[in-house]
């Protein structure tokens, strides 16, 4: 089947509900699994920090399944949904995600947290629009090259057409730089390139974006578009020794509680470097080294195989999707899945920068959980359709 194969008719409704017993499961498991394992992990990292709880030691292990329950709902309605509504919602979620990242930039309107403006702060609870434009840059590069291949009866994506789509990821790309959120804008880089890159254009292009990144990233540096503190962040990475009691402390308490994990971990609940709060946001950015300290070498393994798992369904499922649209739709949340799990459990152990990227479905955030599962919601969606007869 070529890349840009059009579109089938779908089956009626009662047939499409019915087709919910043929969902991917091994993918819901894991899913699952992720979640209550990061449940347990923020419970921990928590429940002794009055400063952060208010006295309720169950606090965030509530607000991080209330995040879950919902996500869930969520990832349902996506996954029911007409194929062809989904097409047609595209837009809408792409120009909702571009008007949230303007909305952030506004002074009195977004929040700023650890020195970037990437919140709304809601009377209930704080959003965080950069994690939706993750989907909406999926939807809406695939969408364009989809419907470009399916008018012109093409099987290769043409320049024009990888040219726009690229137009399309430009527009919350920049609005994320100006936050600034490093971390986002290299998923959202991983998006582009793998999307780009099962789109059947010349590896030329695959050569060209890399190129382009790396010197639209040294421009950023020259021209001060990233802050101080972000560049640090670059230069304890390749030497955590330098200033280990400023920029190279989270790196340093990471890797000290991993490292006192060992094969088996202390036990949850009696990690001492995370009962001691020795490492910064360890219930966010950070939450893996509770895993490492508390379960051990076979703990944090265990998340790793969770991930490898998701990471290997998602794959099938965009090599069987019956369309252009869903196979570059489900090859986006794998790179955007693939990055951002290697890229933080990566920054605890030292082989990468500290960003600031959470560990999808463990890490605590309702904005990252909420798109998180809606993209398992898209992959159902163009699973259970593949499976239509």
């Amino acid at each position: 089947m070529s890349l840009l194969t059009p579109i089938r008719q779908s089956r009626p409704r009662a047939d499409r509900r019915s087709a919910l017993w043929h969902a991917d499961w091994v993918l819901v498991i894991g899913v699952l699994a992720l979640s209550a394992i990061g449940s347990l992990l923020i419970w921990s990292a928590t429940y002794r920090r009055t400063s952060l709880t208010d006295g309720n030691e169950y606090a965030f292990l509530v607000r991080h399944a209330l995040n879950f329950v919902i996500g869930l709902v969520l990832a349902i309605g996506a996954a029911v949904t007409d194929h062809r509504r989904v097409r047609i919602l595209a837009p809408v979620l792409y120009a909702a995600s571009v008007l949230g990242l303007i909305l952030v930039l506004v002074p009195g309107v977004g929040a700023v947290i650890n020195g970037s403006r990437s919140w709304i702060q809601l009377p209930w609870m704080s959003v965080q629009p950069s994690e939706f434009a993750k989907l909406a840059v999926i939807v809406g590069m695939a969408l364009l090259i989809a419907e470009k291949g399916e008018t012109n009866h093409r099987e290769n994506a043409r320049t024009i057409d990888i040219a726009q789509a690229i137009a399309v990821a430009a527009v919350p790309v920049l609005l994320v730089m100006l936050q600034p959120d490093l971390g986002t804008v290299m998923v959202l880089g991983s998006i582009v390139f793998g999307i780009i890159a099962v789109s059947g254009v010349p590896k030329r292009w695959m050569l060209g974006i890399v190129t382009a990144a790396t010197l639209i990233g040294a421009l950023a540096i020259q021209l001060n578009v990233l802050k101080e503190y972000q560049l640090a962040r670059f230069t304890a990475f390749a030497d955590p020794s330098q200033d280990p009691q400023g920029i190279g402390y989270n790196v340093n308490q990471a890797r000290i509680a991993i490292g006192n994990g060992g094969v088996f971990g202390q036990g949850l609940f009696h990690g001492s470097q995370t009962q001691n709060a020795f490492v910064p946001e360890q219930h966010t950015d950070f939450v893996f080294t509770v895993a490492g300290e508390e379960l051990g070498l076979i703990g944090a393994g265990a998340i790793i195989c969770l991930f490898a798992l998701i990471l290997w369904r998602g794959l099938r499922i965009a090599v069987n999707a019956r369309d252009a649209f869903g196979r570059l739709v489900a090859t986006g949340v794998v790179c955007w899945f693939a990055f951002q799990a290697f890229e933080n459990i990566g920054m605890t152990l030292g082989i990468m920068p500290v960003t600031g990227l959470p560990l999808p479905f463990v890490s605590y955030g309702g904005s990252s959980m909420f798109a998180g599962l809606l993209a398992v919601g898209l992959l159902q969606n163009i699973h259970l359709r593949s499976h239509q007869v």
